[in-house]
């Protein structure tokens, strides 16, 4: 898999004089190579499920991507045909095991320059739009990150998925906002974002340092819906 980093400034893994430095790392197709909301579904629900699931929604999918419907309504109503009813715990539980498959489509040379950051003595956060539950085990296991920030989902009084986000989405001015409620104090640090999409933009344009991450030769089921 080829791809390139761009950035305004010629990028320099150093900390600058007097503050500490934070990296922030997007993950579906920054980290991966393809969407794990779709991977995700497929891996836990079966081929034919996730294609009766979708065609069911595509009405919705086409009015997304045509700038008509919210995406955060559209990744519910999905999240909610999948996993609504779900035990809490066994959808934890997929999460946890869900966590090998994503070390198949991890973009190496994004981890390299996570693992950089770390070993600098930085704290890097992966912010994501994708669920909490699937994105933690493989980033804070595996990877070895400060922590994950993502979007929660709703657990009823009997331990089962609403279908509902307890959060906003994780997205564009969400991804500021969550990353501002752990580390307020900004003035006190150094702040480099990685990300690859629109969803990306204003957590970009918020950092110090924005490193856009761009992929070529990508095939064609290795697309992201940036939900």
């Amino acid at each position: 898999l080829a791809f390139n980093f761009f950035c305004s400034n010629l990028f320099v893994m150093s900390m600058p004089k007097g503050k500490k430095t934070i990296a922030v790392f997007d993950f579906d197709g920054t980290i991966t190579t393809k969407d794990t909301l779709l991977y995700f579904i497929l891996f836990t629900r079966g081929y034919w499920a996730f294609m009766m699931g979708f065609l069911l929604y595509s009405p919705l999918l086409i009015a997304f991507k045509l700038r008509l419907y919210p995406n955060w309504k559209v990744k519910q109503a999905l999240f909610s045909y999948f996993f609504g009813g779900m035990n809490y715990k066994e959808f934890q539980r997929l999460g946890e095991i869900f966590a090998d498959e994503v070390k198949k489509i991890e973009c190496d040379s994004t981890v390299d320059k996570l693992k950089e950051h770390l070993k600098n003595g930085d704290k890097v956060y992966v912010i994501s739009a994708s669920i909490d539950d699937w994105v933690r085990p493989f980033c804070c296991s595996h990877l070895g990150v400060t922590a994950t920030i993502g979007t929660k989902v709703e657990v009823d009084l009997d331990g089962k998925l609403t279908g509902r986000f307890l959060t906003k989405n994780c997205y564009g001015p969400e991804k500021v906002n969550r990353l501002l409620e752990i580390e307020p104090d900004r003035k006190n640090y150094f702040l480099y974002a990685y990300g690859d999409s629109r969803g990306d933009k204003e957590m970009l344009e918020f950092a110090d340092r924005g490193i856009t991450v761009s992929y070529t030769h990508l095939r064609a089921h290795e697309t992201v819906l940036d939900l």
